[in-house]
């Protein structure tokens, strides 16, 4: 790739760690506070569903600001962008410790944090991809990155656990203050591999329109536990703004100026369907984070910490399949990787249906949990590779954001879902129905990958953008 460096291997890890660090806390940010809405809702006066908000509305945020955030490196530069992600995140961590209120707490963790990450997130893939070059390297990377931001999503519920139970659930986000602090310390060094072209246009009205249209859609999904109509409404408007938006970016490239999103970046088939896989990814875990989060505290009323204990089985495996990535992507074509994560992850959900059904003990979440562990982290590494390798350096700000957008609008609708099924208590077996619909978003992943090419070499030789295959 014109203009990338590989960085030695001294220099690759002390980059690697702060960009690592930086999804871990992210990802930690957004499924933490599953075990934290008991403590939440009592401390603040507020109700399962108020917590279930603030978790959505963070999620959203990030989703629907990722792609302005990735176009705006181009323009401010990588490190720039990433420094000013970082300091907008680590404001609104130390006003979500002192939040008096929801609404606080929400302009702290769902507003300031959520735009942070989605100023800091694309920064993280787009340095990751420009300065680590080959299959073998870039999938070594960014399955690092991709462990770290697994084990953040896993591993949020037990650490939140713990720092609820030992302190306060305020210390879960002074907690992520000190981390980002250093990761702040540590990116001092780092030198941006491109210069930045303040003259880079920024398509303001894109940037509005697809922010709007992902936020009403989301927001439609939140309203069905309240009023049938009102999210019929809302997911016809996202529908019709997204439209516009689609619109609105075609004018642009007609009119031969440059837009928010060129549309020959969904010309690629190969990273068309690795968008799918991420988003499926992050909507199943989050969707059982969630699910699993609510159901042992309001259903069996355990404590914090015993909720995230119950997660260490998912820890476990995301963490193993996770830091296996470059040994799996030599030994494996990528596509098999994410057949295998995706059947392994829905065989594990309906394990987990069955088992906590049939079973009244804390030990039946175990199996399915571990399986569901198991494939994600076996299937988060080479569906990013295979996105970001199918474009050259000049549209990795375009791809970066597109594909963190994707990843978290999965989340963000995963959480959504979940949550709405269980606080709307659609039926008696609500755990049940929200589970069923979280394995059928697995088997849609799994369709999803099935249509991806058998080359092992795909990700790295894929076609030009604009070039249909």
């Amino acid at each position: 790739m014109t203009g990338t460096v590989t960085a030695p291997a001294a220099t690759g890890r002390r980059v690697l760690i702060p960009l690592a660090l930086a999804q871990f806390i992210c990802s930690f940010a957004g499924s933490s506070m599953n075990v934290m809405i008991n403590d939440i809702s009592t401390d603040l006066g507020t109700s399962v569903q108020g917590v279930q908000v603030a978790i959505t509305v963070f999620l959203l945020v990030m989703a629907a600001l990722m792609i302005p955030g990735g176009k705006l490196t181009d323009r401010w530069g990588r490190k720039r962008c990433l420094m000013a992600g970082l300091i907008t995140y680590g404001v609104g961590a130390v006003l979500s410790a002192a939040a008096p209120g929801l609404g606080v707490l929400i302009l702290g963790n769902s507003i300031l944090e959520g735009v942070g990450t989605a100023l800091l997130i694309p920064p993280v893939y787009i340095l990751t991809t420009l300065l680590f070059t080959g299959t073998a390297a870039r999938a070594r990377a960014f399955g690092t990155i991709m462990a770290l931001g697994g084990i953040g999503a896993a591993a949020g519920p037990l650490l939140g656990g713990v720092l609820t139970t030992a302190v306060d659930w305020r210390a879960n986000f002074a907690f992520q203050a000190v981390i980002v602090g250093l990761i702040v310390l540590l990116t001092r060094k780092l030198e941006d591999p491109l210069p930045a072209d303040p003259t880079r246009p920024f398509d303001t009205v894109g940037a509005v329109l697809s922010a709007a249209g992902l936020i009403l859609l989301v927001t439609g999904i939140l309203a069905a536990d309240n009023n049938t109509w009102l999210m019929i409404a809302l997911l016809l408007a996202g529908a019709a703004v997204l439209a516009g938006f689609f619109r609105w970016i075609r004018r642009l490239e007609r009119a031969g100026r440059e837009p928010l999103l060129a549309t020959s970046l969904f010309h690629n088939r190969t990273s068309n369907l690795g968008l799918v896989t991420q988003n499926a990814q992050w909507l199943v875990l989050m969707g059982v984070s969630f699910t699993v989060g609510a159901y042992l505290q309001v259903v069996r009323g355990y404590s914090a910490i015993a909720t995230g204990g119950v997660f260490t089985s998912a820890t476990v495996g995301l963490l193993a399949t996770s830091l296996a990535a470059e040994r799996l992507a030599e030994r494996r074509a990528q596509r098999t990787l994410i057949v295998t994560g995706f059947a392994t992850t829905t065989v594990g959900i309906l394990v987990l249906l069955l088992l906590v059904r049939a079973v009244d003990s804390v030990w039946a979440f175990t199996p399915g949990l571990l399986l569901i562990g198991l494939g994600i982290g076996l299937m988060l590494t080479p569906s990013v590779n295979i996105v970001q390798s199918a474009f050259p350096d000049s549209r990795q700000g375009e791809i970066s954001g597109l594909s963190r957008s994707v990843s978290n609008l999965g989340s963000s609708i995963g959480t959504a879902v979940a949550g709405t099924i269980l606080v709307a208590e659609l039926t008696r077996n609500s755990y049940a129905v929200a589970t069923a619909v979280l394995a059928l978003c697995g088997v849609i992943g799994l369709c999803a990958a099935l249509f991806l090419p058998h080359d092992r070499a795909t990700a790295a030789h894929a076609p030009a953008p604009g070039r249909h295959r």
